[in-house]
């Protein structure tokens, strides 16, 4: 503990020494023209924030509104009479409870999946070192440019073999690997020293061992990301769970609320509102929680060690 702890006659010296530097400079006032450039920066983002924000809000506002007032010419943002009553029925007249369920339920295993395979993958790529490992891990990424469309009947046509068609199972199948997962997670992997690696090896620690007792630990950023954005991309799914599941018992929220449109002149779009504004909110939510690792994790996945 002595040597950790500076003498008294060395203390008083370095506090000497800081008492009489000299102050900070007081910063700079900015021109009137850097000013005026930030100001118009900021009425640009906020210009462009509430773009984003009008669908939003006038898909709520038509949520609170009767079924004649939602398509009203002008455009009403704030109904003349509240319509809390919408979401009521939206729950009452359909499955909504189901729904809801289905897709909770495919959207956290299809999550849990892709971070557990896609951090596992993304390790060996980065980490273990095999004739051909940066050809294939090339052609993997490559998958991505691939469009669903151009496998999805033989994949149809294979899912049916196997006699998974028609189940939740099948959407799992689907989604449980995904080639962006491991580019994210390899990505922000390059980024942790490789001599953290090569202690643990020294100490007799297993590749497995690395991955789920350092590796995992590190990356909490770029896990929540990926967590995040395959929740978010699971639960709007709407091709999948057309495709595979036409038992009603088994549609997800998507499916669901497009029940509600018979045609374009006979559907009550103030109840069909209400259903996507309950469909919102837990991603709103997750993405709230979120959002700070994120933002973290996107940030530091590109950037090299």
């Amino acid at each position: 503990m002595t040597g950790l702890l500076a003498p008294p006659e060395d203390a008083r010296a370095l506090r000497k020494l800081a008492d009489s530097s000299p102050p900070p400079r007081p910063a700079r006032a900015a021109s009137p023209w850097r000013r005026i450039g930030r100001i118009g920066l900021y009425l640009v983002l906020i210009v462009a924030a509430a773009g984003l924000f009008a669908p939003f809000i006038w898909m709520i506002a038509s949520s609170l509104k009767t079924a004649n007032e939602v398509f009203s010419i002008p455009v009403t943002w704030v109904p003349e009479v509240f319509v809390w009553n919408n979401y009521v029925e939206i729950w009452t007249q359909s499955d909504m409870v189901t729904w809801l369920r289905n897709t909770l339920f495919l959207s956290v295993v299809v999550t849990f999946l892709q971070v557990l395979t896609g951090s596992f993958a993304a390790y060996g790529f980065a980490r273990i070192r095999f004739p051909g490992r940066d050809a294939l891990f090339l052609v993997y990424i490559g998958t991505i440019a691939v469009p669903w469309q151009s496998y999805m009947i033989p994949q149809f046509i294979l899912l049916s073999e196997l006699k998974v068609s028609n189940t939740l199972w099948a959407i799992v199948l689907l989604q449980a690997f995904g080639a962006f997962g491991v580019f994210l997670m390899k990505q922000f992997y390059e980024t942790i020293p490789e001599d953290l690696s090569e202690a643990a090896r020294l100490d007799g620690l297993s590749e497995y061992g690395i991955w789920r007792r350092i590796m995992l630990p590190l990356s909490i950023p770029a896990l929540a990301s990926l967590a995040l954005l395959t929740f978010v991309n699971t639960w709007n799914d709407y091709l999948g769970p057309l495709i595979y599941l036409r038992n009603p018992d088994l549609w997800t929220i998507q499916l669901g609320l497009k029940s509600f449109v018979s045609s374009l002149y006979d559907t009550n779009y103030a109840l069909l509102f209400a259903g996507l504004v309950i469909s919102v909110i837990p991603i709103a939510i997750i993405f709230l929680l979120g959002q700070k690792y994120f933002v973290e994790g996107i940030a530091t996945s590109g950037m090299k060690g």
